[in-house]
C-alpha cells in the first residue's frame, strides 16, 4: 500500500532537506545566511571555488526550500528560510526524546550494576 500524497511530499521534502544538509559548503552557506542575506558574491566569497560551482550549491538549497531569491533592483539576494530547517527540527525531535530515554534507561542500569558491584566487593 502506497502512503498518501501528503505523506510522500513530506518524506521529499524532508529527503531533499537532509540531502542538501549533508554537503558543507552548503551548511556553510546556510549558517552565513542566518546572520543576513547575501549576494551570490557575497556568499563565494570565503570559498575557494568559482561563482558558477557557488551558484550550483545555491540551486541544491533553493530546490530544498532552505533560502530563497529576493529581487533588489539589479541584486538577487539570498535568504534563509526557516520552515524546512523547523520541519526537519521537528522530525529530529522525535528521535532525540527516543534517544533520551533510552540514555536514561542505560544510566539507570549502570547504576544499578555499580551498586551489584559494591555490594559483592569484600570489605
Amino acid at each position: 500500500m502506497q502512503a498518501p500524497r501528503h505523506a510522500r511530499l513530506a518524506r521529499d521534502r524532508l529527503d531533499a532537506t537532509f540531502a542538501a544538509l549533508a554537503d558543507p559548503t552548503r551548511r556553510a552557506i546556510l549558517a552565513r545566511l542566518a546572520s543576513g542575506q547575501a549576494s551570490v558574491t557575497e556568499l563565494a566569497r570565503p570559498f575557494a571555488m568559482s561563482q558558477p560551482a557557488i551558484s550550483k550549491h545555491l540551486k541544491v538549497l533553493e530546490r530544498a526550500g532552505l533560502i530563497s531569491r529576493g529581487r533588489e533592483a539589479q541584486r538577487r539576494p539570498r535568504r534563509i528560510e526557516a520552515k524546512r530547517l523547523a520541519e526537519a527540527t521537528t522530525w529530529l525531535e522525535r528521535y532525540r526524546r527516543l534517544w533520551e530515554g533510552n540514555y536514561r534507561r542505560l544510566d539507570a542500569l549502570l547504576d544499578e550494576l555499580k551498586t551489584q558491584d559494591k555490594e559483592r566487593k569484600p570489605r
